[in-house]
């Protein structure tokens, strides 16, 4: 069986972080604190990728 990668209804924003957290079986929120700290020394183009996200992943119904 295949798993499919959704956004999440356990959403703080658009369910983004948390769809890549149980997709790959992480933690919610070890994945938000990395994003944020991936973001912050990225000089914040982490926003941009997570907007492209959430446009790309489809939501869970």
């Amino acid at each position: 069986m295949t798993k499919n990668l959704y956004r999440s209804n356990d959403r703080v924003l658009g369910g983004v972080c948390a769809g890549l957290a149980e997709y790959f079986g992480l933690d919610i929120t070890l994945v938000r604190l990395a994003y944020a700290v991936l973001t912050f020394c990225t000089a914040f183009s982490g926003v941009i990728i997570y907007i492209i996200a959430w446009i790309i992943i489809p939501p869970r119904y």
